[in-house]
């Protein structure tokens, strides 16, 4: 989400440092995106995206194949960024805290900043252009250099 050139980040504490994510999570069998999209903010921010003025836009997209400690198969993923522009009398509708883990605290930071964040998925360069696509005018996201071993470590 985004507001007045801040994303609404989730911060993680972690033992190896404080990673930042994009509020989110996966999509089950048979949900369309959209719909992952707005159980998750509903699941994790306490807001429901039904009330937003114009529905989120589907911005990036990232795929992922990266390794974890003790498994010996890739650990792969496609990530789809949406963005979705919060009006300032509704800033106040997200929740203080991670709604599925209230040890996590959700921070608005400025899209600037954002690039120099460890960032989850790896999407923060995007995030700090001062322009990005039309979606509405190309037809579809762009599509971003692929998290791997090199580009991305897990905190």
């Amino acid at each position: 989400m985004l507001h007045d050139a801040h994303f609404c980040l989730i911060r993680r504490q972690r033992e190896a440092g404080l990673p930042h994510s994009l509020p989110g999570g996966l999509v089950e069998d048979g949900e369309e995106p959209i719909a992952a999209l707005r159980r998750e903010r509903l699941e994790e921010l306490g807001f429901d995206l039904a009330v937003l003025p114009a529905p989120p836009v589907l911005r990036f997209v990232q795929d992922q194949q990266t390794e974890r400690p003790r498994e010996a198969e890739p650990f792969r993923r496609r990530h789809l960024v949406f963005t979705a522009h919060l009006p300032d009398h509704l800033v106040e509708a997200v929740a203080q805290t991670e709604q599925d883990d209230p040890g996590q605290a959700p921070v608005w930071v400025p899209a600037a900043a954002a690039a120099g964040l460890h960032l989850y998925p790896n999407v923060g360069a995007a995030l700090g252009q001062p322009v990005w696509p039309d979606t509405a005018e190309t037809g579809w996201p762009l599509l971003l250099p692929a998290m791997t071993a090199t580009s991305y470590q897990r905190r």
